[in-house]
């Protein structure tokens, strides 16, 4: 196994009424994430403690190459259809 040399750490801020729904959704994307995807090697789905509607992704890869494989994914495309309407705000930072 490549050791991951690309991560990104990802912060959402969900719609109050959405939230249970896109919890269960992004860690259905996580685990698929790590389970197909050869170059994904962390997937951590993480909830503000005094916030439930902030949700923090913290997600590592071999490289950026495998990380733009990951966006290219049905499920990425998926993900990312079914819960836009349920986001008030995304930030993405690459580490």
């Amino acid at each position: 196994m490549k050791k991951p040399t690309f991560a990104i750490a990802v912060t959402f801020h969900i719609k109050a009424e959405f939230v249970d729904s896109f919890l269960q959704r992004v860690l259905q994307q996580a685990s698929d994430s790590v389970r197909l995807e050869e170059g994904c090697h962390q997937f951590d789905v993480l909830v503000d403690e005094q916030d439930s509607s902030i949700v923090f992704l913290y997600e590592t890869y071999d490289d950026a190459a495998a990380f733009e494989t990951h966006r290219a994914t049905d499920h990425f495309a998926d993900f990312s259809e079914t819960v836009a309407d349920w986001i008030e705000s995304k930030s993405l930072r690459r580490l």
